[in-house]
């Protein structure tokens, strides 16, 4: 890839790495005002996950810094499994959080209380949503361009926000309608379940490359396909081996 092309891609994820921390600043400064307002455990839950979220934003800006930068005398392959360390370490944030909002939903289960300004907290998880579902969709166009193992996993990151959010804004709307409160921490629970499961896939695919798994067998085949037309003379090949 010429120089040029290389820098313009690293400037790029730079900067879409840096879109997330503000994103995630501002979501986690409203989602703690409002949540303190409402006194609804699943919105301070949402802060608490956007707190998650930015953490993991700062390491994967860190990380695509680190990244990109060119091989060395000790790095000789350069440094690109910065951003699978820094994958595996968003993938474990996601799941603490989630194991956090169910700590958290069980204490509120066995000890409801009346949510206020209810509207309040609906539209915050709207706007939430609706701002993750944007960023992410940037940043995983980012990593699908660039090849970033750190800027997917803050983009499955943001995604748990999205599913967060929604889950919480739908609970609201049922607690206003049925006056349930109730459903407020069981919500939270459902929501957390569901980051577990978003932050083992992050884990699985970042953490993979770093033990030298072997790629899917799609790739494999395209690389045969070459070996085998780029000189007739070749008879064949044997313990053909391929790692990321």
């Amino acid at each position: 890839m010429p120089r040029k092309e290389l820098i313009m891609k690293y400037h790029d994820k730079i900067k879409i790495a840096r879109l997330s921390i503000i994103s995630n600043l501002s979501l986690i400064i409203l989602k703690i005002f409002v949540g303190v307002i409402t006194k609804s455990v699943s919105i301070l839950s949402e802060a608490i996950h956007s707190g998650n979220d930015l953490a993991a934003a700062i390491i994967a800006f860190l990380a695509v810094k680190r990244a990109d930068q060119p091989a060395d005398k000790d790095h000789p392959f350069g440094h690109g499994k910065f951003e699978n360390i820094s994958g595996t370490i968003e993938g474990i944030l996601i799941i603490v959080s989630a194991l956090w909002i169910i700590f958290e939903a069980i204490k509120k289960f066995f000890h409801p209380g009346e949510i206020i300004k209810i509207d309040l907290g609906i539209a915050v998880m709207l706007i939430s949503a609706i701002v993750n579902i944007f960023v992410a969709k940037i940043l995983f166009k980012a990593a699908g361009t660039t090849d970033s193992a750190a800027l997917l996993a803050d983009a499955e990151h943001l995604r748990t926000d999205v599913f967060t959010a929604l889950g919480v804004f739908l609970a609201l709307i049922l607690i206003k309608i049925t006056r349930f409160n109730i459903l407020d921490p069981i919500v939270a629970i459902i929501v957390a379940i569901i980051i577990i499961k978003i932050g083992y896939k992050v884990v699985n695919l970042s953490f993979n490359p770093l033990m030298d798994a072997g790629v899917e067998s799609e790739t494999v085949q395209c690389i045969v396909d070459i070996i085998k037309s780029c000189d007739k003379r070749i008879l064949g090949f044997h313990q053909l081996r391929i790692r990321r």
